[in-house]
């Protein structure tokens, strides 16, 4: 029970931020340049697009990674 829960506290976030990442690409990049910023970093993407690619499939993977586990940790371990 308590697994269920703190796999529940923690994968319920990861999904949002999943999905906030793949829906909102620029508005990542954004956050993520002035976080550099803060630090004395300067990015500047080569290409935007593929910026924006890159940043979609990410969110997309930790989508369909939280969505994977927690079949399994419902669906699939062996209890």
């Amino acid at each position: 029970m308590l697994i269920e829960a703190l796999f529940i506290l923690i994968a319920v976030p990861a999904l949002l931020l999943g999905i906030f990442i793949f829906s909102r690409p620029l508005q990542v990049f954004a956050i993520q340049k002035r976080f550099y910023e803060l630090i004395n970093w300067r990015i500047e993407p080569i290409s935007m697009e593929k910026e924006i690619r890159n940043t979609r499939l990410m969110g997309l993977f930790l989508v369909v990674f939280v969505i994977a586990a927690g079949v399994y940790q419902f669906f699939l371990q062996k209890r």
